[in-house]
């Protein structure tokens, strides 16, 4: 699907905020409410928009502690990476988990209360993980920028 200047104006308009109406949108958009709502339906069809989530602020729910954890697996067999990557997802701290190429195999942005409890996170849980063979923490000092919006 080709999305056009209004497609895109549409998907800013709902990342920034996803509970506007259909009516708010078609008065920014300059269409009819119709013709607002066939789109969002055609952009939900086609897995443009995969979901509408109510974004949590981590430090009012004792998850202000980011770090970014990179990981080192012992080999690259698929049948590492597989397991590795079944057990990781499972971890609730664990907010985001790429496969990289460079220097690590994974980076993974974990959320905890604070050192204390990425402590206990990195020696009960993720250490416990088949096949790692070392991790290299970094913590985040300022989010100077963190957005959902595509465009």
């Amino acid at each position: 699907m080709t999305l056009d200047a209004t497609d895109k104006k549409l998907l800013v308009l709902l990342q920034t905020d996803s509970k506007k109406t259909t009516k708010e949108l078609s008065l920014k958009l300059n269409l009819s409410v119709t013709a607002v709502y066939e789109r969002i339906k055609k952009l939900e069809r086609e897995g443009i928009i995969k979901n509408y989530v109510a974004l949590v602020d981590k430090t009012k729910i004792e998850r202000g502690f980011v770090v970014f954890c990179h990981l080192k697996l012992i080999q690259h067999t698929k049948q590492f990476l597989t397991k590795f990557e079944s057990e990781v997802i499972q971890l609730n701290e664990v907010l985001e988990c790429h496969h990289v190429s460079g220097d690590y195999d994974y980076i993974l942005k974990v959320l905890v209360k604070d050192m204390e409890a990425y402590r206990e996170f990195l020696v009960t849980k993720l250490t416990t993980l088949q096949h790692i063979g070392s991790t290299q923490s970094m913590f985040m000092i300022n989010e100077v920028k963190n957005s959902t919006v595509i465009f």
